[in-house]
Order: C-alpha cells, then sequence, then structure tokens
C-alpha cells in the first residue's frame, strides 16, 4: 500500500476480522506500533505478528466477531467477541468480549492499538473448567 493509496481502513480491518488470525495484513500498522491489553503491553509489528501467530498456532477454531466498527478522525473504536476451543483434552470454547481503540498516525497507518475485555483474566482462566465448583466466599 503506497501512501497516496485511497484506502477505506475500516473496510479493511472489517475484512481482517472476518478471518482473524490468519492472514492479517500487517501493513496498515506502523512499524512502531503500541499495543496493549490486559495481558501484554509492547511496541513494534515484530512483537504484534508473534502475538498473533502465538493465536493461530495455539487457539483452536479462532474466530473474531466483530460487532461494531466506528471511525471518528484518526481514533477507530471497534466491539468484538473473540471465541476459540483451549486445546486441553476437553476442548473448551472460550469467549472474551471487549473493545479496541485504533490510533491513525499522519500517514493513516495504526498506531496505537489498545483493547479492554469486559471480563478479567481470572473469568478466562475459569471458562477452561466449567465442571469445576468454584468456592463462594
Amino acid at each position: 500500500m503506497t501512501r497516496g493509496e485511497a484506502v477505506d481502513i475500516v473496510t479493511l480491518l472489517r475484512e481482517d476480522y472476518q478471518h482473524f488470525p490468519r492472514d492479517q495484513r500487517y501493513e496498515l500498522y506502523d512499524p512502531g506500533v503500541y499495543f496493549k491489553d490486559p495481558l501484554s503491553e509492547f511496541r513494534g509489528i515484530k512483537r504484534f505478528r508473534q502475538m498473533v501467530g502465538l493465536m493461530e498456532r495455539w487457539f483452536l477454531n479462532a474466530r473474531m466477531d466483530l460487532h461494531d466498527i466506528q471511525q471518528r478522525d484518526r481514533l477507530i473504536t471497534t466491539r468484538w467477541t473473540l471465541s476459540w476451543n483451549t486445546p486441553l483434552p476437553w476442548k473448551p470454547r472460550i469467549a472474551i468480549s471487549g473493545r479496541s481503540e485504533l490510533t491513525l498516525n499522519d500517514e493513516g497507518l495504526i498506531v496505537s492499538h489498545i483493547d479492554w475485555w469486559d471480563c478479567s483474566i481470572w473469568d478466562v482462566v475459569q471458562q477452561h473448567w466449567p465442571f469445576a465448583k468454584v468456592p463462594e466466599v
């Protein structure tokens, strides 16, 4: 993608969400992109690609359902649900709903990608053992 191309980044992101984590358009991201979610925080497209690659390798039947995407100036906001089967013998189906804020730089590349989950990390861990009784406190 060259700087002069007319690109609707929202359309491209919507397409990427449809087949996430496969075949992502990393050229939409600035090489020094900042990423943060409840589990990690880092800079750089190399680390971002590694994180998505780990999801592609370890998450079975991964799916990213995009519920909403909007752009206002340089800010793109999304609402989504990420789900997958974990490669445990009982292959539990895990789901995390959340939202993202993606900030664009002057060239129209994503320079910041911040995710918020609608649940805690502990909630995600508990989804792996739905048959375990959690003691009441």
